[in-house]
């Protein structure tokens, strides 16, 4: 193997993989026997187990280290502690934007790349795909996204224009066809939040009384809420009229103020992610409806009903 791989099209170790799979004419799946049997009965096959992967270094950029920045102005007036800190929203431009954007690009690469993987082996989609984010081995400071799945084949000769990708396994998939409604595509939705520890939020946090500490609950309300609205955004990108959640997850953790000069004030950072399925509903065409011939039993009737057809064909 000669050469390095540009990033564009298939890694050359997966096209030979591909290459191997096609000129061997089996496939392999995990799927199991339930699955594979309910993608039968709704004219699908599978063709081959496909993979996308790519790794990403994460690295803080910009004014206060991106996306730790709090956005908190208030140290002007704190000494009278009635300053109130927001959320910095990456949805809302917060510097945490540039870090969800590139999360989000290497999550299309590996989807690119195992969707590349099924158009090779002549599959119409990929199902129980799963993605995982998971850090690099011995760096810190990388990602990579994981995402593996099973191409599938649709019996007959019209093919969709781009494969579909969907985490619904085989009995899932069955159903959804079943009810009137195809997969369209796998996203991945994600916010990071970060609020000061404002003088509320530590007395609140502090008390001795059972209390709500409201700061961390706006926290996380928004930051859900963002995450949900960064899924929804990409839903009628493809033409998709909702989504089925697979998962989602929340991290929160808290990280030293850098707008507050050193002098010991925290933020907290939350980061929710939702991973979903865009799902569109279609109508089959229907059937003429079939005309079921009645013949008379009484056999007067019968040469009567008989003799009608005969004048009639006069």
């Amino acid at each position: 193997m000669s050469g390095e791989w540009t990033g564009s099209g298939l890694p050359p170790v997966a096209a030979a993989r591909i290459a191997e799979v096609r000129s061997s004419g089996t496939w392999s799946s995990a799927l199991s026997t339930g699955e594979f049997a309910a993608l039968r009965a709704v004219g699908f096959e599978p063709v081959g187990q496909v993979m996308g992967s790519a790794v990403y270094h994460v690295g803080r950029s910009g004014r206060y280290w991106g996306y730790h920045d709090c956005l908190y102005d208030g140290f002007a007036r704190y000494a009278f502690g009635s300053a109130y800190a927001g959320v910095a929203l990456s949805g809302a431009g917060a510097p945490s934007a540039a870090l969800v954007q590139v999360l989000d690009q290497a999550r299309r690469s590996a989807l690119d790349r195992m969707t590349a993987e099924c158009s090779a082996l002549g599959g119409d989609g990929v199902v129980a795909a799963q993605l995982t984010v998971a850090p690099f081995a011995a760096q810190p400071n990388c990602l990579e996204f994981k995402v593996i799945g099973t191409a599938v084949r649709a019996a007959g000769t019209v093919r969709a224009p781009q494969p579909f990708t969907c985490h619904l396994d085989g009995q899932g998939f069955a159903k959804l066809v079943t009810a009137g409604w195809v997969p369209v595509e796998l996203l991945y939705g994600m916010s990071i939040g970060v609020r000061h520890d404002d003088y509320g939020t530590r007395a609140q946090s502090r008390s001795w009384n059972n209390t709500e500490v409201s700061g961390w609950s706006e926290l996380v309300q928004a930051v859900r809420s963002d995450a949900r609205a960064h899924l929804r955004a990409q839903t009628g990108r493809r033409g998709g009229d909702g989504v089925i959640l697979s998962a989602g997850g929340l991290r929160i953790w808290g990280e030293s103020c850098i707008r507050s000069g050193n002098n010991e004030q925290e933020d907290h950072v939350a980061e929710a992610t939702l991973v979903g399925t865009t799902v569109a509903h279609f109508t089959a065409r229907r059937q003429p409806p079939r005309t079921l011939t009645v013949m008379p039993l009484d056999p007067q009737r019968r040469r009567r009903t008989m003799h009608r057809t005969a004048t009639d064909l006069r």
